[in-house]
């Protein structure tokens, strides 16, 4: 049994999301928005960093697994979610948490099985894996979705070790 705390960094929303998993089950703790004030970056910067910490203080996941930065259309939206992310992973980091990065594109691949969907189609899924009676808001979606990406990365790896050896590449 594994709680894992999943983050969707942004600069004006940064969503979070809380699964548990116990083998290739996996069932919904909590998710939420962290909505940013309209002030310049450093403040914005200190509310994810304290509201992060909140979340880790009040469910205690063991692991954390936040989005890679992509290059977006302008550098300075780049850099800024680059420092959302900072102020996430130093949350985590300071307590002690180990933190794992996913590209948005397995992220997607691995709850959608589509690496280029868009959020309405991520929103969908995790309402149907998770069995949500609605779907969870956007960002949400997208943490909720990198914490079942980690689970399933993670899940593979442990079966990966266990096989005895591969045969014309297949675990046997």
């Amino acid at each position: 049994m594994a709680l894992i705390l999943g983050i969707d960094p942004g600069s004006r929303k940064t969503g979070f999301g809380i699964i548990n998993t116990l083998g290739g089950r996996h069932e919904y703790v909590a998710s939420g928005v962290i909505r940013l004030p309209d002030e310049a970056l450093p403040e914005r910067l200190q509310v994810i960093f304290a509201s992060v910490c909140e979340v880790i203080e009040e469910y205690c996941p063991e692991q954390m697994a936040i989005e890679q930065v992509f290059m977006s259309k302008s550098a300075g939206s780049a850099l800024k979610l680059g420092q959302a992310r900072g102020a996430a992973i130093v949350a985590a980091t300071s307590c002690e948490l180990p933190v794992s990065e996913y590209e948005a594109k397995k992220v997607k691949q691995s709850v959608v099985g589509n690496g280029g969907a868009d959020k309405f189609q991520v929103q969908h899924m995790i309402k149907q894996l998770l069995k949500l009676s609605a779907v969870p808001q956007e960002d949400a979606a997208d943490a909720l979705a990198v914490a079942l990406c980690h689970a399933n990365t993670e899940q593979h790896l442990v079966s990966v070790a266990q096989a005895k050896h591969f045969r014309r590449g297949r675990m046997v």
